[in-house]
């Protein structure tokens, strides 16, 4: 198994891409906290780890409250140890047209999509440092500039992923020597089972592989970067979609 004795935070993961990632590290291995708005849907997910017989636990957290963060990082280590893994996948986000965003809703997209990666990784990244060893990965988008992945309607996801990235690429400079790798992944559409039909239908004729995403292929792509094999990549901004953002 690649990730035995590794223990791992994955943010936003009671469904789809977070729930995916969570299963993939568990079946190599990893222990898993799974944490997410929900105690009861973490706990769902726990159970289904268990079954397979994965170790974790379950812990409500609101990514963009300080003291709800700390208390995931503290329960974690309390619990197992150590932190060697971040997956800071939480997000929120809404399809609004530029002009109707509010500034309520501009907060809470950056506040949870942002604000969050940057608490969670400032936290996790102190034991990290104590024991030197760590790898952060922030699940970004395509729809975050430079990689011919923009889309209507998500200014404001826009700009917090675009930000996520590049505090990828500024913890990576500064953290390197302590021996934390962080990268980034940028999915495409993903079908996680919440987006619109409108949106999948639109989306699926301009992909090249003649598919959607499937949460699975993210989590196979984070299993990599946790792992040994990528001891090498850091600062990385790894684009998963098939094919779109080339066109």
């Amino acid at each position: 198994m690649k990730l035995q004795d590794r223990v791992a935070i994955v943010t936003g993961s009671r469904r789809g891409i977070g729930k995916a990632i969570g299963i993939a590290l568990a079946k190599e291995g990893a222990s898993v906290v799974i944490a997410d708005i929900s105690q009861e849907d973490c706990q769902k997910v726990v159970g289904e780890l268990e079954s397979l017989g994965g170790r974790a636990i379950a812990l409500k957290c609101d990514v963009s409250q300080q003291t709800e963060v700390q208390n995931l990082v503290t329960q974690t280590i309390g619990t197992f140890g150590k932190i060697d893994i971040l997956v800071n996948n939480a997000m929120y986000t809404s399809f609004k047209p530029f002009v109707r965003i509010s500034e309520e809703e501009w907060d809470h997209v950056i506040d949870v999509n942002l604000k969050g990666a940057f608490l969670c990784s400032q936290a996790a990244a102190k034991n990290m440092i104590k024991n030197g060893y760590g790898r952060i990965i922030n699940i970004a988008s395509v729809c975050s500039g430079g990689s011919g992945g923009m889309a209507p309607l998500l200014a404001h996801y826009t700009a917090s992923k675009g930000g996520m990235k590049a505090l990828s690429q500024a913890m990576a400079i500064e953290l390197a020597v302590f021996g934390i790798n962080v990268n980034a992944i940028l999915p495409g559409t993903i079908d996680s089972g919440v987006l619109p039909d409108s949106i999948k239908a639109s989306t699926l004729r301009l992909v090249p592989k003649g598919r959607l995403g499937r949460p699975e292929d993210i989590a196979n792509m984070v299993v990599f970067l946790a792992s040994q094999e990528s001891d090498y990549i850091t600062g990385s901004n790894v684009v998963i979609d098939g094919g779109i953002s080339v066109i």
